[in-house]
């Protein structure tokens, strides 16, 4: 979760790393610091809490160092405080490291260094790895040659301590004494390398190299490598020498900018149209309507599905349910994606959190397809959870072998590496921590997959899959009618709610996700207390909440529940709770439920979650900003979770 980053080059190294840190602030704010090798002295400066605070430091600072490692922390292991900070050095201050991730066996680790003489000066699990190796440099020292893969002793030191490291980590170190190497080394956290000319980067996601690379190299689980000014070598952590290729990515240092916006998390909602219609685009046949038109029945050819999702012949072969494991708001994104499987597709299908499923698993049934989101690619409980779930499998029968498909926004990442089939949802650089442009991607994924598995197993007609289709076009537009004569109403309306201390929200069939979306980004931005519930379950217990202190949010669509969620409301409003009504205009009884109404376009019901999920997340946004809090950075979050 925390973000690192490292250069060595022909460039004055600091600069460079307090960028990267900067690109990298969303994955952690707790404290920063880097350290850089001059004169062959490690110079380590850090600071407690955001970013601001270490550049400080820097000001006025004539460093022309050209090799150097940063680091943004989230927090695991000790306090948010300075001492704390990374990066670590060793007991005589010549190895300095910066790490994401968690070190299971530091204890055992920092006990046995402690008794060799190690000087412990902080209370993180990362201080362990540079005194490993400075302890693991003196016997390489001491031997009569290095191991004979490696170039440095430096190197080989290295290596030998990351095969003693239990957990999940990414990590860079650097050594006073070896001023040309900078060492990076992956284990279950993300690592990427960038290539310059004769320079080199590496950091814990891409958006940190986009000013100045698009060459990237993406470590694998269990791979080291050597940075030097001449080049990039990576090896295995047993010392074998790998053959790898760097890729170009498709992103511009435009993406990663604010454009104008105040925050990014707004801009990211702006986004939302865009990145549906490119989802779209990528995925639609656009042949198949006329192909199907020449059809005088309404039954299938399975051969010309309207969706291109580019998965195998037989992938949905004698398939008998599927299961999704998710975290956070993939997991909302994934009771949206359960709704449409079974009502669309008519297919059985559970959702779970990635974190219960690893430790209580499903029991395993045969011709079961399993899901997994996350918007990174990288979220460890998530990954975990699905390399359980193929072991179980390959354990067992054929019919039990693992059918995978994995959705997100990074297909280069750990999810793509560990599952052949990937949804990529086209949602580009999310950089603020409240997911919101990829959320909706995520939406549009489970529309085209149940649209996809339905015209497969023939549960729609020709009539009904083409509303359907006509209606996912129809809602880029949709969307920006929504930002374009709402946002200000709300950015209004938030202004009543900057001391609320609770919120209710309440949704039913396919919109009960989006309350839980909607309590979630709010409580996630704005550290107001909201719950998200079934609006049916209101009178089951949640109704003793309520007073005229505790505004009640609805998601009232016209539908097959639309009656039944206005007498919900109306449940509330008898409790003097004011009622705010996410419904079309010109609803009349939506009118006389409400006290206030915010506006979304008449669309069809099973479509609404996209359009009922915009004036949610602008609430949230401008309650949080109006109370004057750091939107894109909210406190003790980070945006990829790759820590258990």
């Amino acid at each position: 979760m925390c973000g690192i980053v490292g250069y060595i080059g022909t460039q004055a190294a600091s600069g460079i790393l307090l960028e990267g840190l900067r690109k990298l602030e969303y994955r952690g704010y707790d404290s920063a610091g880097i350290a850089t090798i001059l004169n062959n002295t490690i110079h380590c400066i850090r600071a407690k809490g955001k970013l601001h605070n270490l550049q400080e430091k820097l000001e006025g600072e004539q460093n022309p160092a050209q090799i150097g490692i940063g680091h943004t922390r989230w927090a695991t292991h000790g306090k948010p405080e300075e001492y704390n900070a990374h990066p670590h050095t060793d007991t005589q201050r010549r190895i300095a490291v910066v790490q994401n991730g968690i070190i299971e066996n530091y204890r055992e680790l920092r006990e046995e260094l402690k008794a060799l003489g190690h000087e412990f000066r902080s209370e993180t699990d990362t201080e362990t790895i540079p005194h490993l190796i400075a302890e693991e440099m003196k016997q390489v020292e001491e031997a009569s040659t290095p191991h004979a893969g490696s170039h440095s002793p430096f190197f080989e030191a290295v290596r030998r301590a990351v095969n003693t490291l239990r957990g999940a980590f990414a990590i860079a170190v650097i050594n006073a004494d070896y001023p040309d190497e900078l060492i990076v080394a992956r284990q279950q956290a993300p690592l990427v390398i960038g290539f310059g000319q004769g320079e080199f980067y590496c950091a814990s996601d891409t958006p940190a190299l986009v000013p100045y690379t698009r060459a990237v190299l993406t470590l694998e689980n269990g791979e080291i490598a050597r940075l030097t000014p001449l080049g990039v070598e990576v090896y295995t952590f047993e010392g074998q020498r790998l053959k790898k290729s760097p890729r170009t990515l498709n992103w511009n240092p435009v993406m990663v900018e604010k454009q104008g916006f105040k925050h990014f998390m707004l801009k990211e909602i702006y986004e939302q149209p865009g990145v549906v219609r490119a989802c779209l685009e990528a995925y639609l046949n656009d042949q198949w309507e006329q192909e199907e038109l020449k059809i005088q029945n309404s039954k299938f050819k399975t051969q010309n599905s309207p969706i291109r999702l580019n998965l195998p012949a037989d992938f949905y072969t004698d398939l008998q349910q599927i299961q999704i494991v998710a975290c956070g708001t993939s997991w909302h994104a994934a009771l949206v994606g359960k709704y449409l499987l079974e009502q669309l597709a008519e297919i059985p299908t559970q959702v779970q959190y990635a974190s219960e499923f690893r430790y209580a698993p499903s029991p395993l049934t045969p011709n079961t397809l399993t899901i997994g989101v996350t918007q990174s690619g990288e979220t460890a409980d998530t990954l975990a959870a699905l390399e359980m779930e193929i072991r179980r499998r390959q354990a067992l029968a054929i019919d039990y072998q693992p059918r995978l498909l994995g959705i997100t926004n990074r297909p280069e990442s750990s999810l793509g590496d560990l599952i052949p089939n990937i949804i990529d949802t086209h949602a580009g650089i999310e950089i603020g921590v409240a997911a919101t442009k990829t959320f909706s991607a995520q939406l549009v994924a489970f529309y085209l997959l149940a649209i996809d598995l339905a015209y497969h197993r023939n549960t729609l007609a020709i009539d009904q899959l083409e509303k359907l289709l006509n209606g996912l076009r129809q809602l880029p537009a949709e969307i920006e009618m929504i930002l374009e004569s709402q946002e200000r109403y709300i950015e209004e309306l938030a202004h009543n709610f900057a001391e609320t201390q609770d919120f209710i929200f309440l949704g039913r069939g396919i919109n009960f996700p989006i309350a839980l979306e909607g309590a979630l980004k709010l409580k996630e931005i704005s550290y107001i207390h909201a719950e998200g519930y079934p609006a049916g379950e209101m009178k089951h217990g949640p109704i003793a909440l309520l007073d005229a202190k505790v505004p009640v949010v609805t998601i009232a669509m016209p539908g097959t529940v639309f009656e039944k969620v206005l007498s919900n409301a109306q449940e509330a409003r008898a409790r003097d709770a004011q009622l705010i009504g996410i419904t079309p205009m010109d609803e009349k009884d939506a009118e006389d439920t409400f006290d206030t109404l915010i506006p979304v376009p008449h669309v069809d019901e099973i479509l609404s979650p996209l359009v009922t999920v915009i004036p949610l997340q602008l609430l949230a946004y401008h309650i949080a900003a109006r109370r004057g809090l750091d939107v894109d950075q909210p406190r003790n979050l980070a945006k990829s979770v790759t820590v258990e």
